[in-house]
């Protein structure tokens, strides 16, 4: 199997997910989804694993989704937010089509709402979202060959920006 054309990563609710199908549908493809993965594999939500197992438990469930969706997924791949954590994914991103989908706490809330069963947001949303991002933030620029803002954009402008990015347009 071939590589992933697309690879998107990007915070929580930031529309890995619906971007990705987007892109898949315009380059006739498929689009795989490493925390629908985990949750299949599981059975269960990924905040009852946070709550049940603990993060580190759910970073290894994670670490071991990307690794197999790389070796197996040639289509569109959406990333689970904190999947750049893990430092061997970071080197598995190497030189892969890489797209940083990026918001600002602002876009988060419209999105996400941060009230919604988030576990890394539990307390004090909107601080552990611009923590969270801080941190990230230099782990997605690292892996993606591009960067594209979402605010203020549909879907598809996101879509559009993203294949105009990798140069995929006339794909």
């Amino acid at each position: 199997m071939s590589a992933p054309v697309v690879v998107l990563v990007g915070p929580m609710g930031v529309g890995k997910t619906t971007v990705g199908e987007l892109l898949a549908q315009r380059l006739g493809t498929t689009c795989r989804d490493t925390d629908a993965d985990i949750v299949e594999a599981e059975g269960r939500p990924i905040a009852d694993i946070f709550v049940e197992d603990g993060e580190e438990h759910f970073r290894a469930l994670e670490a071991a989704a990307v690794r197999a969706a790389l070796a197996e997924h040639g289509g569109v791949l959406a990333l689970g937010g904190g999947s750049i954590l893990d430092e061997d994914t970071r080197k598995l991103l190497s030189g892969l089509p890489v797209v940083f989908l990026d918001m600002d706490v602002a876009e988060a809330v419209k999105r996400v709402g941060l009230d919604t069963a988030r576990p890394l947001l539990a307390v004090n949303p909107r601080r552990q979202w611009r923590e969270l991002m801080e941190a990230r933030r230099p782990l997605y620029t690292e892996v993606a060959r591009a960067v594209v803002g979402t605010e203020g954009r549909t879907p598809e402008d996101v879509a559009d920006a993203v294949l105009d990015a990798l140069e995929l347009k006339n794909a």
